[in-house]
């Protein structure tokens, strides 16, 4: 009986979740309604999925609006209605100039047309279309010439909301979206606060005088039917990438055996090829080998264009993976668990996410688009959080900025707040996890076998390229799986330090960046691993991580692999993680270990680290079979742990255990780290593929240091941000120069040792200034002078100022404050155009300026505000030149011993005690330029916080654990640094001696 219902997917607009609406209809005796949702489809597929659980037929369609004002309601009648709603409607998403009109300009085959009465009363209908009556339309249809012809007539009667509550919050969700206050909200722009469920009977009664309504109603929604197979949902992706499957399985073997001489050359073993068999088996029968050829036919594509790429996942255990290239990950090798790769219980694809240069992805996404007929990005949906809706809903009352900080950082006291700041607070929390708007997923794209509008609409964000409504957790549902196509600066690093040294050491061999099997063996990448130098480098830079290579002592390549997973927070959070370095360290402890659990997991000494550690412990220690362990495996996702079937595993798991004997004390142990893995686990396979990435960066840093970091700050370094990889490269010998008009690129190069950073470092910098600059120095040579820069590139005076003020002109000799006088004498403030033909040269000018020196210290305060941090020591500007003698290597011998030691902050980390409180981890660098490593403890981190970049005076208690230093603060302080000269009523500079200091300025007022 209900035609028009909308979920809160019907964007700031809609206040009820979709299985929320499911249970209001089965409260209230409804057997069928229709989701409409305000143009979308965001919620048909979950809702279809849902409706069983409620007894409630679902039908689908669309609420035709431009902004509130309702056109009309499109319903299916069944799937292919609904493919040609999704159509109908992909047009107005994908074109935001078209506007919806008032009627469809033609039939949809398969679909019913519902005009509002008021809207569609003169319309001539045609036999797919009805009038929708209202409860408020009752009275004047009695009048109307619709009262003899009733079997155009239905029942409409809209649900948007569940309650007041729930009409209070969209009238704010529409405040939000028409950024206005709510006491300015146009009436047009709300629904009605009668736009709620009512019992089927009680809106039957509504309706007695007009029964034919009733049955017209009920006559429609019958002869509609929607149907989605999501208890046995089989890949819906493209079938097949040749003719059909049989000759898709002859070239996925052809091409296995094919890639066996690059991977192993003459050495391939029974062992090889019986794994092939049983792979090649189990990849027909589960109907994956399109999937793997997909994946094949990418990257070759890729390997033609020269695109670096990283291949991951639980796809890593596969070695016909290995062998299309797909991965660089050998299973055998390794003794990688196929079962958590595919087993004959699994349902859906191996999960393979391929990682490319973030330079380079666009182009493969384009490519995919190209090749795939049915592509489409998967969308996510952005929810509003709580401190962002304080501050909406605090605009949308008119609340001061005062008070809505206040309120988002928690500082009040709720007894003393007024009634408005009161409603902020709670109509915040009701609205959290409200859908917002619709984005990208990082990475996932659909290729389907029927058209992506089979299944919902799509928008067309500015990207360019076709997105779902719906998210990827809904695609699984339905059967469609995601091909991860992600981007990672670490991979355009290696791409960037590859080409620099083809460049510059054009005497040698090509760097092969592939041969990962002579890395393992390098002496001086283990000992970069074993002592933690590896500042810029893939996934092994991280404060944490070097210090648990410390710990662990790794030196080699399975060690690598254990520690690219132990740092996840699974193993954490389980609290094995100490346990791990325990056992890896001292072996006499890994007899602490459960037996049962040191027999199934012997390389990680009976320590979940791996998902397959989890598989295997849930199939030999819990009983589980390979179906109920693959649906734990999805459970380990995150996605599904809400779901019955993943709390059926878990009781499974306890009486599986208790029939076999074992201790209920042990049982729960044990599934407590197992859940703590829930989101938080890798695959074996998917660490060794960020080892192999660790490995190529590793050696690039052992190597060609200097190169490295200059690819590194190109690339916009990784962990850290751009000032500690130019340390970096200082530290290796490197000389930084700033950027120079005659040396500098728009990116940073590197000729000799010396480094000479990119014009788009600098703040305020315009690309299409450094455009002109290596256009005209290209055509015409290195500049001579001032003059003659200013003569061959169109500048404005506020450009010019940027790169004086950064000594882009130091090859002139000329003081760069005497420079700025000349630049703002000879270039006007018109708007600059590029060089217009002339017959004559104009005489420049030259003036007499001042003698204007500068100094070091202002440079360095000129590079802080130009490209974020100085070029110099920071301890150079200190205000108190320091004393101290002691440095970072001193630490290890006063362990256990308070000592006062200063340092550069470079980072910080906060935490959650078990109590909830915060507390913090900092990094620090010496005047030497060596790591500090700090802990903050809530009660310090409470009285001492940390107070932006700067030089600290850090005091506190020196601690080794595991070969690893740290300083346990009781005192920390930001030290003052000089005053900035350029400012500075101090300052030698005549250009600033004239200005005063606000206590002059008072002084002089008062006189």
């Amino acid at each position: 009986m209900y035609l028009n219902c909308h979920t809160y997917y019907s964007l700031r607009y809609g206040t009820i979740k979709p299985e929320q609406l499911l249970a209001i209809a089965s409260e209230n005796g409804v057997q069928t309604l229709a989701l409409t949702d305000i143009n979308t489809t965001s919620a048909c597929l979950d809702i279809v999925r849902l409706s069983k659980k409620y007894k409630v037929k679902t039908i689908l369609g669309v609420d035709f609006r431009n902004k509130a004002h309702q056109e009309f309601i499109l319903i299916a009648k069944n799937n292919e209605g609904f493919q040609n709603i999704n159509d109908y409607l992909s047009q107005f998403l994908h074109n935001h100039n078209l506007k919806i009109p008032e009627r469809p300009k033609h039939v949809l085959d398969d679909c019913f047309v519902i005009y509002p009465y008021q809207k569609g009363k003169d319309f001539d209908l045609k036999p797919n279309e009805f009038l929708g009556i209202t409860p408020k339309d009752l009275n004047q249809l009695k009048f109307s010439k619709w009262n003899t012809h009733r079997e155009k007539l239905v029942v409409l009667k809209t649900v948007s909301f569940q309650n007041k509550k729930g009409f209070n919050t969209h009238r704010l969700l529409r405040a939000i979206d028409n950024n206005t206050l709510l006491s300015k909200l146009p009436k047009s722009e709300e629904g009605y606060e009668d736009d709620k469920m009512l019992p089927y009977d009680e809106l039957c009664g509504m309706y007695s005088e007009f029964p034919s309504l009733i049955s017209n109603t009920e006559h429609l929604l019958n002869n509609c039917s929607i149907s989605f197979d999501f208890e046995n949902p089989i890949p819906k992706n493209q079938r097949f990438l040749t003719e059909n499957a049989d000759s898709d399985y002859q070239l996925l073997e052809k091409l296995t055996y094919e890639g066996i001489p690059y991977r192993y050359g003459n050495n391939a073993d029974s062992k090889i090829y019986s794994r092939i068999k049983k792979e090649l088996d189990i990849i027909k029968q589960k109907g994956f080998v399109s999937y793997f050829l997909i994946n094949w036919k990418i990257l070759e594509y890729a390997r033609s264009k020269d695109y670096y790429y990283v291949g991951r996942g639980s796809g890593a255990n596969s070695i016909i993976a290995y062998l299309l290239r797909i991965t660089d990950v050998d299973p055998i090798e390794l003794d990688l668990y196929f079962e958590r790769f595919i087993n004959l219980f699994r349902q859906n694809p191996p999960d393979f996410d391929i990682d490319f240069s973030w330079k380079d992805r666009d182009d493969i996404t384009k490519f995919i688009f190209n090749s795939f007929k049915h592509t489409v990005l998967i969308t996510v949906y952005n929810t509003f959080k709580f401190r962002a809706s304080v501050r909406e809903l605090g605009k949308v009352f008119g609340l001061p900025k005062s008070e809505m900080d206040m309120l988002t950082r928690g500082r009040f006291n709720i007894k003393k707040l007024d009634r408005l700041s009161l409603l902020v607070l709670k109509y915040s929390q009701f609205i959290e996890g409200f859908p917002n708007y619709l984005g990208i997923h990082a990475g996932g794209i659909l290729i389907s076998e029927k058209p992506i509008h089979y299944y919902g609409a799509t928008f067309m964000p500015p990207k360019g390229f076709a997105t779902t409504q719906f998210d990827m957790v809904v695609a699984e549902d339905i059967g469609l799986y995601k091909f991860d196509i992600l981007s990672q600066r670490g991979l355009g690093k290696i791409k960037d330090t590859v080409e620099i040294i083809d460049k510059n050491y054009s005497n040698q061999p090509p760097v092969d960046i592939h041969d990962i099997k002579r890395f393992k063996e390098d002496e001086r990448i283990k000992y970069l691993l074993k002592n933690a130098k590896a500042i810029g480098c893939f996934y092994v830079e991280s404060p944490a991580m070097r210090m648990l290579l410390k710990k662990l002592r790794v030196d080699d390549y399975l060690g690598l692999v254990a520690a690219s997973s132990v740092i996840r927070p699974g193993v954490s959070k389980s609290g094995m993680m100490r346990q791990y370095i325990l056992r890896c360290r001292h072996p006499e402890k890994r007899k602490d270990a459960p037996p049962v659990l040191l027999d199934i997991m012997p390389e990680t000494y009976g320590v979940m680290v791996y998902q397959e550690d989890v598989i295997k412990v849930a199939h030999y220690f819990g009983g589980l079979t390979l179906g109920e362990a693959d649906m734990l495996r999805r459970g380990m996702s995150g996605k599904f742990r809400s779901r019955a079937e993943f709390l059926k595993v878990k009781q499974q798991f306890f009486d599986n255990c208790k029939n076999d004997g074992k201790s209920l004390e042990l049982t729960a142990e044990i599934w407590r780290q197992i859940e703590s893995f829930a989101g938080y686990a890798f695959a074996k396979g998917h660490s060794a593929s960020y080892a192999v990435e660790s490995y190529q960066s590793l050696f690039l840093k052992a190597y060609y240091p200097l190169e490295y970091m200059t690819a590194t700050i190109n690339n916009f370094g990784g962990f850290y941000s751009t000032e500690l990889y130019v340390h970096e490269a200082r530290m290796h010998n490197g000389s930084i120069e700033s950027p120079c008009i005659n040396n500098s690129y728009n990116q940073a190069i590197i000729r000799g040792t010396t480094i000479y950073l990119g014009f788009m470092f600098l703040q305020s910098f315009e690309s299409r200034t450094t455009a002109r600059i290596l256009r005209e120095r290209e055509q015409n040579g290195t500049f001579k002078s001032l003059d003659d820069f200013i003569e061959r590139v169109p500048i404005s005076i506020e450009q010019i100022s940027i790169l004086i003020k950064i000594n882009a002109f130091r090859f002139t000799n000329i003081n760069k404050r005497e420079l700025l006088w000349e630049a703002h004498l000879k270039i006007s403030k018109t708007v600059i155009q590029e060089h217009v033909i002339t017959l004559f040269k104009t005489r420049r000018i030259n003036y007499n300026t001042p003698e204007l020196p500068s100094t070091a210290l202002e440079n360095a305060f000129d590079e802080i505000e130009l490209l974020g941090f100085p070029l110099c020591n920071p301890f150079h500007l200190l205000e108190v030149p320091s004393t101290s003698k002691l440095r970072a290597q001193h630490l290890e011998q006063l362990e256990g011993k308070y000592v006062t030691i200063e340092g550069y902050l470079v980072t910080t980390k906060n935490t959650s005690t078990s109590k909830g409180k915060r507390m913090y981890f900092g990094t620090f660098l010496d005047r030497d330029g060596d790591f500090i490593d700090t802990v903050h403890f809530p009660p310090i981190a409470s009285k001492y916080p940390f107070r932006g970049k700067g030089v600290y005076e850090i005091t506190g208690k020196v601690m080794i654990e595991f070969d690893c230093v740290s300083i346990e603060v009781s005192k920390l302080e930001r030290l003052a640094v000089i005053e900035d000269p350029r400012y500075s009523i101090k300052s030698t500079n005549p250009t600033f001696q004239r200005k005063k200091s606000f206590k002059d300025l008072k002084a002089q007022y008062e006189r």
